[in-house]
């Protein structure tokens, strides 16, 4: 499937997840609720699994993107500090996004290395720990966390664990696209 396909998808799962999260806790309307939240989270995990496929770090990082802001447009504004931590995502995904598109033309990508530090905490496998290495593994703690949350079911832990694998598989991809650049 292509990433706007694949981007779609996520969309209609993370809004079928919403759905029925929202009918679970509406008097009558559980048995909807039920269906529509299933239905979210086995086309989200599907989502997440062919997106990882791609081994692309774009792709991934568009359909993480989207799920995040669907999470962030369903977040109850009360949560301050869900809320908080969803916008802090969805910036470092854009950045790591700008990153990408400087990471794939050499020439800028050689000059922007020799401005991060040399030092171990600043390198990922020797390669500077820029925007997309941040994003990836700022979202790995959070989803870690997430996974550590009493109450969520073992369908959702799928959704999440399988979101926990795309951070390694982007950071793997990309770290393959940092190689070529600093050739």
């Amino acid at each position: 499937m292509d990433q706007t396909g694949l981007v779609a998808k996520i969309f209609i799962g993370a809004a079928n997840i919403y759905e029925g999260r929202k009918n679970l806790s509406t008097d009558g309307f559980e048995h909807e609720g039920r269906i529509f939240y299933e239905k979210g989270i086995a086309i989200s995990l599907d989502t997440f699994k062919k997106a990882q496929v791609t081994a692309d770090p774009q792709t991934m990082i568009l359909i993480e993107l989207t799920f995040i802001q669907q999470e962030l447009q369903f977040c109850d504004e009360a949560d301050t500090s869900t809320h908080s931590s969803l916008i802090q995502a969805i910036q470092s995904f854009e950045d790591a996004l700008r990153c990408l598109k400087t990471v794939e033309v050499s020439s800028h990508y050689i000059y922007a290395e020799t401005t991060y530090p040399v030092f171990p905490k600043q390198r990922y496998l020797g390669f500077p720990r820029d925007a997309v290495h941040l994003a990836c593994k700022s979202h790995h703690t959070r989803l870690q966390n997430s996974l550590r949350t009493p109450g969520i079911n073992m369908i959702e832990k799928a959704v999440l664990t399988q979101r926990l694998s795309n951070m390694s598989t982007i950071q793997a991809a990309y770290l393959e696209k940092q190689k070529k650049a600093l050739k």
